[in-house]
């Protein structure tokens, strides 16, 4: 690769799509997508996927995995030594990259129970989802995880209303980034659409997710390569 195909990797924003199965996957790489979200039960907001159907999943397509490690619905941990548990599964099945976060009942992050599973993980990267568009303070939360090995992304729409309400958050997050707590890159996810795109761009944020978007028959449905691939071209053109 020289230096200008380099410099154009480098540039290319990243697009995450959510597989639920074999056929989501092939079809989201088929697309344009460079990393993929594992995760069950959407009814639930997505829950941690079987390890058979990770191991499959990783055997069928060749872009990066995350694996979502959460037992029910909500952002409360529940059984910490059973999420533990499931990682090392999980890792056994082939993922090396993984998606969890955890709240209190107070709206603070679950220091103890991120730092729990987060160590299970070994260094492998993971995302910190959306739960921290539920939390009571969105800079104490980065704070407090900023030195948590592996961690290198927020699943975030700045809002837990979506990203219609959260782009002057997410866009004030990212003029924030490489200052203690915002090292990690922000992955905006959570009613995004296609128009949003360009401003989002514009302010600087490279890291896509979507979920719905990707599934024109809904979430009974599978992923569309054509709208990935549509999705592909909107962040390749954007500025």
């Amino acid at each position: 690769m020289n230096a200008d195909e380099w410099g154009a990797m480098s540039k290319r924003a990243v697009l995450e799509v959510i597989a639920l199965d074999v056929e989501d996957a092939v079809a989201a790489q088929a697309g344009g997508a460079d990393r993929l979200e594992l995760v069950t039960d959407m009814a639930a907001d997505g829950l941690t996927p079987s390890p058979v159907t990770v191991a499959a999943i990783r055997a069928a397509v060749d872009i990066d995995l995350r694996v979502m490690l959460r037992l029910a619905d909500g952002f409360a941990a529940g059984d910490v030594d059973r999420l533990a548990g499931v990682a090392g599964e999980m890792r056994q099945a082939g993922a090396d990259q993984f998606v969890l976060g955890f709240l209190a009942e107070d709206g603070g992050v679950d220091l103890a129970a991120v730092e729990r599973v987060a160590g299970a993980l070994r260094g492998c990267r993971w995302t910190f989802h959306r739960a921290i568009d539920r939390a009571a303070d969105r800079d104490a939360l980065r704070k407090q995880l900023a030195d948590l090995p592996g961690l290198d992304t927020y699943l975030t729409a700045g809002s837990a209303a979506g990203v219609d309400d959260g782009l002057p958050t997410l866009l004030a997050e990212a003029a924030h980034g490489g200052e203690p707590g915002y090292e990690q890159q922000i992955l905006v996810g959570g009613g995004l659409r296609l128009d949003h795109v360009p401003r989002l761009r514009a302010g600087g944020l490279k890291a896509f997710h979507i979920g719905g978007a990707a599934r024109p028959d809904g979430w009974r449905g599978p992923v569309s390569a054509d709208a990935v691939a549509q999705w592909r071209s909107v962040l390749d053109e954007a500025p």
